[in-house]
């Protein structure tokens, strides 16, 4: 039996703390904004998961319907849709996605 592709995004969504639909690998991003949204994670010294939508495009088409923003990378924390990668470095910044890791409970790495 498989899973549409909104179950298999949920499923990964709601099994990671934090985790961050992008473009190639933590080790290998294959576009900037991506490259970005690791530095970031890598900076709050976070457990994350990743998601490589160029290695699925059911997943690459399916995330943007799941959280209704355009664009990848994306990242969930808790189960809940933070945003792309400017959102990410705004929150960064300011100091709120630190707090968001804290308050959430996130793990260090």
């Amino acid at each position: 039996m498989s899973n549409t592709t909104e179950e298999r995004i949920a499923e990964i969504v709601n099994g990671n703390d934090v985790v961050l639909f992008m473009k190639g690998s933590p080790l290998f991003p294959q576009c900037g904004f991506s490259s970005k949204a690791i530095a970031i994670l890598e900076h709050l010294g976070v457990e994350y998961a990743s998601v490589d939508v160029l290695q699925d495009m059911e997943i690459r088409g399916g995330i943007k319907a799941y959280s209704d923003w355009p664009t990848i990378p994306q990242l969930y924390v808790k189960g809940e849709f933070v945003g792309g990668s400017d959102i990410m470095m705004e929150m960064f910044e300011a100091g709120e996605l630190h707090q968001l890791m804290e308050d959430s409970g996130v793990k260090p790495a």
